[in-house]
């Protein structure tokens, strides 16, 4: 899970250094109105909308601006109905990229994707061509700060998790899909602060990249992070450690 764990540090840092606030939430109200109307606007009742509000508020998205986005969702006022489309290809280096979007209007989304893989010597493939290589997860992440690792660690596989990655800062969790709720519970209850709890795309196997490759993989993802319907983008890529540090260098 190494280039996963390194991506993640990736996103991190990108999220800290990037002024594209009003971008952000413009994503995360589509994720908690695709959740609303899937299961429903009971926070409570519905664990994927929790998650995205729990997003929203992350990130300091005023709660009139949640509230509006679900009752838009719901019926409760006129709004875009988005449609969730996941789209498969292959970046720089032969790397396995996963796009998943919610649009308005499919035409528009694919003409955008379709290009930014072209622009960077990528090709989008057909459904499934892509998605074999990579499972669903759930992923925790938790600040290493100040955190005892051997505890965290008990008390994440006593909670059901299935792996912890505490090389990785922050810490990753995984969960199976469905224990994702259960074992983030846990780890409240025992006491330990939790960043992010999300649905995740993990890689079966991962490819490595050299230093040339690696950098258009980044910005390929960067630019499919840039278009506002896409929500989330995974790829395999495998950047070693001597990589990372030619890049953020």
């Amino acid at each position: 899970m190494s280039g996963h764990s390194k991506w993640s540090t990736i996103k991190r840092q990108k999220g800290v250094n990037d002024a594209k606030r009003g971008a952000m939430f413009t994503k995360v109200a589509r994720e908690v109105m695709v959740a609303a109307r899937a299961g429903g606007g009971d926070v409570d009742a519905n664990y994927r909308l929790r998650l995205a509000v729990d997003k929203a508020r992350s990130i300091n998205m005023p709660l009139d601006n949640i509230k509006r986005a679900i009752e838009k969702a719901t019926g409760g006022g006129e709004g875009v109905e988005y449609e969730e489309i996941v789209y498969e290809g292959y970046g720089p280096g032969g790397v396995a990229v996963v796009v998943e979007a919610a649009t308005d209007n499919r035409n528009r989304t694919a003409a955008e994707v379709r290009s930014i893989f072209t622009k960077v010597g990528g090709a989008l493939a057909g459904s499934g061509a892509v998605a074999w290589q990579f499972e669903p997860r759930g992923l925790i992440t938790v600040d290493a700060a100040g955190v005892d690792l051997d505890e965290l660690t008990l008390a994440a596989i006593d909670a059901g998790a299935e792996d912890v990655d505490t090389d990785s800062d922050p810490i990753e969790i995984y969960t199976s899909p469905g224990d994702l709720e259960s074992v983030r519970n846990a780890l409240d209850a025992a006491g330990i602060k939790v960043d992010e709890a999300e649905q995740a795309l993990v890689a079966k196997q991962t490819t490595p990249v050299d230093a040339n490759h690696a950098r258009k993989v980044l910005r390929m993802i960067d630019l499919l992070e840039d278009l506002e319907d896409v929500q989330r983008v995974t790829s395999n890529a495998d950047f070693t450690d001597e990589i990372m540090e030619e890049l953020e260098g």
